[in-house]
C-alpha cells in the first residue's frame, strides 16, 4: 500500500513515518509530487483542514491519502495560535518568528497561567472514497525560553512539565508515544491496516 503524506515538512514525515515502520505501508510525500502545489488551508477548525488537504492529495494521486492539521492552543492568549499556528508570525511560516512572537505575548505571563496544548486532527482520504479522521492531544506548559535542538515549530517551548523537559529535549521515540500526533496516529494506525488489507483483497 502506498500512502501519501499531504506535507512537504520533513519533520512531519519522519515522525509519521517512524510510526507506520513495519506496518507493510509505503510512505511518500508531496515532495515527490509537486504537480498538487500549495493547498490553501482555509478552514476555521483543524479538522476542516485535514480533510481538504487528504481529499484534494488523494484526488490529484490517486493514491489513499493522510493530512494533519495540528496547532498549539495557548490558554492565556484564548487559544491562539490555533490554526494559525504555522503562520503566527507572518505568511512565510517561520518557527524562529513564531516562537520569539509567542514569547513576547507571554513575556511576564506566571507558569500556572502558561498552560497549553498540542492538537492533532489526522485525517484519511481514497480517491473518491470515505475520510476518516481521529484527533490526538497533548498537555504542557510554555516555557520561558527555547530549550533543546530536536523537533521543530513550537517544540522548544513547549515543556512537559512530568518529564522536565520540551518536546525538543526528549527523544523521539517517546515524543512519539506521547505526542499529540503519535496519539493521533495510534488511532489511524488501525484505520490505514484496515484500508490494506481491503486494497490487497482488491488485488
Amino acid at each position: 500500500m502506498k500512502l501519501v503524506l499531504a506535507t512537504k515538512n520533513m519533520g512531519k514525515v519522519r515522525e509519521i513515518s517512524g510510526l507506520l515502520t513495519n506496518c507493510g505501508i509505503e510512505v511518500l510525500s508531496l515532495n515527490e509530487f509537486p504537480f498538487v502545489g500549495e493547498i490553501e488551508e482555509e478552514g476555521e477548525t483543524f479538522k476542516e483542514n485535514a480533510v481538504k488537504k487528504a481529499t484534494v492529495t488523494a484526488g490529484l494521486t490517486g493514491l489513499t491519502a493522510l493530512a494533519d492539521d495540528s496547532g498549539l492552543e495557548v490558554d492565556y492568549l484564548g487559544g491562539a495560535p490555533g490554526v494559525f499556528s504555522a503562520r503566527f508570525a507572518g505568511e512565510e511560516k517561520n518557527d524562529r518568528a513564531n516562537n520569539e512572537k509567542l514569547l513576547e505575548l507571554l513575556a511576564g505571563v506566571p507558569p500556572d497561567k502558561r498552560t497549553a496544548r498540542f492538537q492533532c486532527v489526522i485525517a484519511i482520504a481514497r480517491p473518491g472514497g470515505p475520510v476518516y479522521t481521529v484527533q490526538g492531544t497533548c498537555e504542557g506548559v510554555i516555557a520561558g525560553e527555547p530549550r533543546g535542538e530536536g523537533g521543530f515549530g513550537y517544540d522548544p517551548l513547549f515543556y512537559l512539565p512530568e518529564y522536565g523537559k520540551t518536546f525538543a529535549e526528549i527523544d523521539l521515540a517517546l515524543k512519539n508515544k506521547i505526542s499529540h500526533r503519535g496519539k493521533a496516529l495510534a488511532g489511524a494506525l488501525g484505520i490505514l491496516t484496515r484500508l490494506h488489507k481491503e486494497e490487497r483483497k482488491e488485488w
